[in-house]
This record gives structure tokens, C-alpha cells and sequence, in this order.
């Protein structure tokens, strides 16, 4: 089939690699010129463990191609993807729909024959209703169907997760459309992946209603993490003890400083504001996002308070910028506020992350960014490990005592074991588990 991809940011990007990857004709097209300049020369903007090999070898095939242009790639488009970036709308949270409509307008010009458009951004219940709407008022004439399709990849497993969706869930009650997506995902069948054809709405509130129970069970666990600290008991084993029941799963219940990401923040604030436009408040996800902030910034605390509540004048060093691994991702990243809060407390701040220091200069400023774990320990007075990456897993920390000021580490992310650090004369300060 012949898809055209609206929007070549991390949603758009990887679906376009992957539906080219099963065969079908694809165009990603997006107005920044330098951006497509740069895809077109195999330079991927964002990072994902093995999108550049796929989209290298989609494009070396002819099947997957970039554009400036979108009146030509929607006119040979059996299927229209709307992938395009929805942020928060300053102010008040909601999702900001502006390039969604834009997109919608431009598509309604140049759509040709019957054509499915589908909304592939995370977008508020009623989006695909007004999507409609423009495209019948900008070309009255033009026979296309419109579905919502919500995307859900994680950031450094997405490939993996658009190949072996637990779900796909389909918006729609047309039936050509419901054709078309079917073929479109055609080669998932083998791997038995569930569709759900739902109404539009529902695709839509599903979306947001699967995030924010994600966002639920991680506030949750975080809170649980503080009281186990209080009594003395260990997260960790709690996490295992109550994830072990099928009812809940073990997914999602790792404690740490609190959820980021593209994801999260954005679409409980704005699933937040619609449920108070419709006068139905939703008073846990209402809690969930107050929770979350409140605990982004406490981690300075934390990391204080293993050095005696003193840091004026002091180095911290931190392991992890992005807000999860395998992501080069600084959107509302724990490391921010925990170092502007490490900053207002007077202490100095070296930092190293494995691929997000580049992202990271344009939003932390007063870092000291560094070429590995061991040059971000030298003369630090304790070492915070932010983001887990696998780089962090196995440290050195006979060689760490010898560059480092004092021997403290903070594991915001419970990377080690409490005996084994004790055992390295480190003071170590970890998540929902005693001190050592």
C-alpha cells in the first residue's frame, strides 16, 4: 500500500521505517527542509536503537522516501498518517492541535480518490471529529474516511514494540477504512497481534487512559517507596511481592524520581483539562500529576541529606540525563529539576550522559558536562545516578573512591544492592530502601 507520513518526529519517524520495513510504499514528509536534507543523507535526528540501519536499508530499497512537499505524496496515498507534534498549550495544559489542523487543511487539498487519514498523534477526545470537520469544509468534494489509530511505542524499545504491539487499536465505524487499516497491518497477523476497532472517541480516550494508568502505577509506587523508607521495609521486595499478582503485573512499579518523557507529563495534564471541560474531574490522575512534580523536585533533598543537608560549595556529580535509557530524550527529564534544585542549594554540577548531552545543553545550563562516569566523579562529594543505563550498572567503585572527594552515592534508580556498596565503604542512599 501507499502511505504518506505527516511528520517526521519520533512517532513519525519510526511508524514510516517500520510500515516500509513490511513492504508498503512510504513517503515521510515534513517542512523542515534541512531536517529531511539530513534524512535523506542517513542522518537520523533522533536517538533509537536500530532505526538508522532500518531506515538505511528501506531507503537504499526504494521503499521509503522523504519530502518537503505533502500535495504529492497525499495524492498517491492510499492512507494518510497525521503524526505530528501535539504539546501542551501554554497556559493551560491541553494538547495544542494547531499543526494537527494545519495538517488536516493541507491534506483535504491534495487528497485524491478515496483516502483514509488516519491521526496518528496523541490527540484529545473529539480531535478526529473536527479533523473531519476541516476536511469537509476545505474540500467538500473529497472521499476520505478519518480514524484514529493511537500510537504506543516506548522511546528505546519502539521498533520492537510496533513489530510486537500488545494492541492495535482502530477508530472507526467505516468500513473501507477498517479495510484499509487491516491490510496496512496486515503483516502482524503472523505474530497474532489483537486489533481493536473501536468507535473514534474511544480510540482516542484510550490513548490517554492507558498513559495515565502507566503514570498511576509509578506515582504509586513512588509514594509506596517513602513509606517503606519510614518503617524500614524495601520497595523493591514490595514491588515484587504485589507485582507477582496477575491483577497488577510487575511493569511499571519501579521506583525512582519521579516519571518523564514526552509522554506522561503531557498527556495527564491534558487528559486533566478535558475531564474538566466535560465536568467530570478525575481527582487520581489530578493527584498523580501534583504527586509527580512535587517528587522531581524533593530528589535535591535527598541528595542533600546524604551529605549532612549541606551541599553550598560542594560537587555533585550526575549519571543520567535523559529521562529514561536508550533515548537521547531531555522532554521533562527528573535530571532537570533536580539539578536547578542542586543549583539553588549552592552546589556545583558535573554531569555525564551516555547520548544526551547535546539534548541536555539546550535546557541545563551551569554543567560541567564530561567524557565518562569516572572524569564526572572527579572531586565530587557524591555521585547521583539519575537515568539507568546499562553503562551505569557496573561501576568501578574501588577506582571511583580514589577520584572522588567523599564516597556517597545516591541511586535514585536502585541499580545496586545496599550490601555491595557497603562492602566498597561507600554511604550509600537509594529509593524505599534503609540507608547504609
Amino acid at each position: 500500500m501507499r502511505v504518506a507520513m505527516i511528520g517526521t518526529g519520533y512517532v513519525g519517524l519510526v511508524s514510516g521505517a517500520c510500515f516500509a520495513d513490511f513492504g508498503h510504499e512510504v513517503v515521510c514528509v515534513d517542512k523542515d527542509k534541512a531536517k529531511i536534507a539530513a534524512l535523506e543523507r542517513g542522518e537520523i535526528p533522533i536517538y533509537e536503537p536500530g532505526l538508522k540501519d532500518m531506515v538505511s536499508a528501506n531507503t537504499r530499497a526504494g521503499r521509503l522516501k522523504f519530502a518537503t512537499e505533502l500535495a504529492g505524496a497525499v495524492a498517491a496515498a492510499d492512507a494518510v498518517f497525521i503524526a505530528v507534534g501535539t504539546p501542551s498549550r501554554r497556559g493551560d495544559g491541553f494538547a495544542d492541535l494547531s499543526f494537527v489542523h494545519d495538517a488536516a487543511r493541507e491534506i483535504a487539498r491534495a487528497l485524491d480518490g478515496f483516502t483514509v487519514v488516519i491521526t496518528k498523534s496523541t490527540v484529545p477526545v473529539g480531535t478526529g471529529d473536527e479533523v473531519e470537520r476541516i476536511i469537509q469544509e476545505t474540500r467538500p468534494d473529497a472521499d476520505c474516511a478519518v480514524v484514529s489509530n493511537p500510537e504506543f511505542l516506548r522511546e528505546g524499545a519502539a521498533i520492537q514494540d510496533f513489530k510486537h504491539p500488545d494492541r492495535i487499536v482502530i477508530g472507526s465505524s467505516d468500513t473501507r477504512a477498517r479495510e484499509v487499516m487491516s491490510e496496512l497491518y496486515r503483516p502482524l497477523y503472523l505474530n497474532r497481534s489483537p486489533i481493536l476497532f473501536t468507535s473514534r472517541r474511544t480510540a482516542e480516550l484510550i490513548k490517554y487512559a492507558a498513559n495515565a494508568f502507566l503514570a498511576t502505577k509509578i506515582t504509586f509506587i513512588n509514594e509506596i517507596a517513602d513509606l517503606a523508607e519510614k518503617v524500614g521495609a524495601d520497595v523493591q521486595e514490595i514491588a515484587r511481592g504485589i507485582g507477582l499478582d496477575n491483577r497488577i503485573g510487575s511493569k511499571f512499579l519501579h521506583a525512582g524520581p519521579g516519571y518523564g518523557g514526552s509522554c506522561f507529563p503531557k498527556d495527564t495534564v491534558a487528559l486533566i483539562k478535558t475531564a474538566q471541560d466535560h465536568a467530570a474531574p478525575l481527582r487520581i490522575v489530578e493527584a498523580v500529576a501534583a504527586v509527580n512534580d512535587a517528587r522531581k523536585r524533593a530528589m535535591a533533598r535527598k541528595v542533600a541529606a546524604a551529605l549532612g543537608g549541606e551541599l553550598r560549595g560542594k560537587t555533585v556529580a550526575v549519571l543520567g540525563l535523559t529521562f529514561k535509557p536508550n533515548t537521547d530524550d531531555m522532554r521533562e527529564a527528573p535530571s532537570i529539576p533536580l539539578i536547578t534544585a542542586l543549583q539553588d542549594m549552592g552546589a556545583k554540577v558535573r554531569a555525564y550522559d551516555p547520548v544526551g548531552m547535546e539534548q541536555a545543553k539546550g535546557v541545563i545550563g551551569n554543567v560541567a558536562f564530561c567524557k565518562d562516569a569516572y572524569s564526572c566523579a572527579e572531586g565530587a562529594s557524591v555521585l547521583v545516578i539519575v537515568t539507568e543505563w546499562e553503562q551505569f550498572r557496573a561501576l568501578d567503585f574501588e577506582r571511583l573512591k580514589t577520584v572522588m572527594a567523599q564516597p556517597v552515592l545516591v541511586d535514585l534508580r536502585n541499580v545496586y544492592r545496599p550490601e555491595e556498596i557497603a562492602r566498597h565503604g561507600f554511604v550509600y542512599e537509594s529509593i524505599g530502601r534503609a540507608r547504609t
